[in-house]
């Protein structure tokens, strides 16, 4: 009987600043590129954020950015959290590193966008 594989996952180190670059596509300190993918549900909005390198074209400016459902910007905070530029909270659900890339998950917390 063949052996299985074994997985090793660990946790990684949270980018200190994510920001976006073109629209789905956001950059942290070390350049290296996360994709979000948003998930609602009746009682939460998570996005998973999921780092891969991928070409960047030009960056966008802010201002002209169409109105996006995620912060243009996420900067890391005491307590597991990021803060967005819209001055919402997000908890880290999750982040880990498998086979060279990376997942976090992050869940907006209740009473913290600025809707």
């Amino acid at each position: 009987m063949g052996e299985l594989p074994f997985f090793r996952v660990r946790t990684a180190l949270h980018p200190d600043h994510l920001w976006i670059w073109e629209k789905a596509t956001y950059v942290d300190e070390k350049q290296r590129t996360w994709l979000p993918i948003t998930i609602e549900t009746e009682s939460s909005l998570q996005v998973l954020m999921h780092q891969e390198d991928v070409p960047l074209g030009e960056a966008v400016c802010p201002s002209v950015v169409a109105p996006y459902p995620l912060p243009l910007m996420w900067q890391l905070y005491p307590g597991r959290r990021y803060r967005g530029s819209d001055s919402s909270f997000w908890r880290i659900v999750y982040h880990i590193q498998f086979s060279g890339t990376e997942d976090m998950l992050l869940e907006q917390l209740p009473d913290s966008g600025c809707e």
